[in-house]
C-alpha cells in the first residue's frame, strides 16, 4: 500500500480558529488502492474488523516543528504494533485537528470519544472509530505530550 493511495478529509475544526461552538472533529481516510491488503490489516485474529480500542492513531514528525513541517499520520494495530496505514500530512493541519479534539473533549463525557475516524475503501464505508487518544512524536521518535491528545488518567 502506498501513501499516495490515501486521501484525508477533515470536518468540524474551523471553530478552533474562530472560537466558535465546539463540535466533534472527524477525519475521513479514503483508500483508492487494492483493498485486499487494507481489509486484512483492519481485521483482527478473530476475523472481525478491529475495534477502536484495538487501534492507535499517531503523527510522526519528519522534521522539527515549525512552519511547513511535514509528518506521517498512522493508524496502527494496538495488539501487534503493526501499521495499518500511513499517509503524509502537514503537521500544522494535524495539530489544529488535535486542538479541536481537545476543545471538544472538554465538554464530552468520560466514555465519549474526542474525535472520529472513518476509513473508506474507494468511497465505500468500511469502519468508523470513536477515538480519545492521538499521539504526536518528534522526528527522533520522542513523545510530545504537550501536542498529543491523552485523556486524563491514562499512563503511557
Amino acid at each position: 500500500m502506498r501513501r499516495e493511495h490515501f486521501t484525508l478529509d477533515v470536518c468540524n475544526v474551523d471553530w478552533v480558529e474562530t472560537d466558535g461552538e465546539p463540535s466533534k472533529p472527524s477525519v475521513s481516510i479514503n483508500f483508492t488502492g487494492p483493498a485486499t491488503m487494507l481489509r486484512e490489516r483492519l481485521t483482527g485474529s478473530d476475523g472481525d474488523v478491529l475495534e477502536a480500542s484495538e487501534t492507535d492513531v499517531a503523527l510522526r514528525l519528519q522534521e522539527p516543528l515549525g512552519s511547513d513541517a511535514a509528518g506521517v499520520v498512522s493508524v496502527t494495530n494496538r495488539v501487534t504494533g503493526e501499521f495499518i496505514l500511513e499517509l503524509n500530512e502537514a503537521a500544522d493541519d494535524v495539530l489544529t485537528f488535535i486542538r479541536a479534539a481537545r476543545g471538544y473533549g472538554e465538554d464530552a463525557t468520560e466514555d465519549e470519544g474526542r474525535y472520529e475516524v472513518e476509513i473508506t475503501l474507494d468511497g465505500e464505508h468500511h469502519v468508523t472509530y470513536d477515538k480519545r487518544t492521538f499521539l504526536v512524536y518528534d522526528d527522533e521518535g520522542n513523545l510530545l505530550r504537550q501536542h498529543s491528545l491523552i485523556p486524563s488518567g491514562v499512563e503511557l
